[in-house]
């Protein structure tokens, strides 16, 4: 039997916080499929993953496949999902109930109507260490709420707030036809994860709830800054990849300006990102993979170069010599600050 939503949670060493994540899950019922992707844990997340499995049969699934990393979990997930609706949630995370209940009769009342509902979103909060205010991020100033609209629709989204991985349900079906596949053994796939399948979005529907509980300021987090720095090397393969999606699907995304402006926006952050993180590392090298990373873009497509570079966030991080460095540096640590990130 088809279940409205399959909800993926990809786990590599999990064991300490799993169960926090997949309680809070449970109560969507039968409705929902719970895909527990052990991504070749050496924990006990194995053996948890497989006790709810036996506890709950109807609606726990365990699937365990060899260490590829967070995409590769991610793509597992999606090959193996019954249901309508497709979500992420890391093991890490969690989902508020009340917030639950009202996502789910959203798609059920959405089911089996004239149009086809592509994707739809909703608020996150960050849950960081140390904190006690939690910052929502929604999209009540830029999304119609509660009705079923498309790229025409939406208005400006602002610098630093985009629809992540935390915001969204897919159709599952759409995933597929998209050709969606996240690479293997890389960090930071969420991005191509919320980028190339939109194209492909023809419906939105925005439920203003605080669904999704993202828990950010681990040490280990793949988003501490620091680690982000040594993992460089996978952030700009990331980087490069949004390029080449861009430029060789230039026909379908400039079809709709909305479209073009918001993935042109997406990619102008991710790659700041990239540059002060290189900047960041104070290291010869890595300011040469700086040079290098614009040049890449510059190559694949001079138009698209020209609009990233000479736009707001490319010029204050191409700012010459050491000094531009130190203001591009700063200026990075303001918006850090105020979106709330790393």
């Amino acid at each position: 039997m088809m279940k409205l939503l399959s909800i993926a949670i990809p786990c590599y060493n999990s064991a300490a916080y799993m169960e926090k994540c997949i309680d809070s899950l449970l109560i969507g019922g039968e409705d929902v499929e719970i895909l527990v992707v052990n991504d070749g844990s050496t924990d006990e997340t194995a053996e948890i993953a497989d006790r709810y499995a036996a506890q709950y049969p109807t609606i726990v699934k365990a699937i365990h496949k060899e260490n590829g990393g967070h995409g590769s979990a991610v793509n597992a997930g999606i090959s193996n999902a019954s249901g309508l609706y497709f979500k992420v949630v890391d093991s890490d995370d969690w989902v508020k109930e009340e917030a639950y209940k009202q996502i789910l009769d959203t798609l059920h009342s959405l089911t089996g109507g004239e149009k086809v509902l592509d994707m739809l979103i909703s608020n996150f909060v960050y849950e960081k260490v140390g904190e006690n205010r939690h910052k929502v991020m929604h999209y009540r100033h830029i999304l119609p709420k509660d009705e079923i609209f498309t790229w025409s629709d939406i208005r400006h989204f602002y610098k630093g707030h985009y629809i992540l991985m935390h915001s969204v349900i897919f159709r599952t079906k759409l995933l597929r036809e998209c050709g969606l596949k996240l690479p293997e053994h890389t960090f930071y796939v969420d991005n191509l994860y919320v980028f190339e399948p939109l194209p492909y979005v023809k419906n939105m529907y925005y439920l203003d709830v605080n669904f999704y509980r993202y828990y950010i300021g681990r040490a280990d987090q793949s988003v501490n800054e620091q680690i982000m720095i040594g993992r460089i090397d996978q952030q700009i393969k990331v980087n490069k990849i949004m390029i080449d999606y861009m430029t060789e699907n230039k026909p379908i995304i400039t079809s709709c300006s909305k479209l073009e402006q918001y993935m042109l926006s997406y990619l102008d952050i991710i790659t700041t990102v990239s540059s002060i993180l290189l900047i960041r590392s104070e290291t010869e090298e890595n300011l040469a993979k700086k040079k290098e990373l614009w040049d890449y873009l510059k190559k694949k497509d001079w138009l698209l170069y020209r609009k990233l570079r000479f736009g707001l966030l490319g010029q204050c991080t191409n700012l010459p010599g050491k000094g531009g460095r130190m203001i591009s540096v700063e200026g990075y640590k303001i918006c850090r600050r105020f979106f709330n990130f790393n």
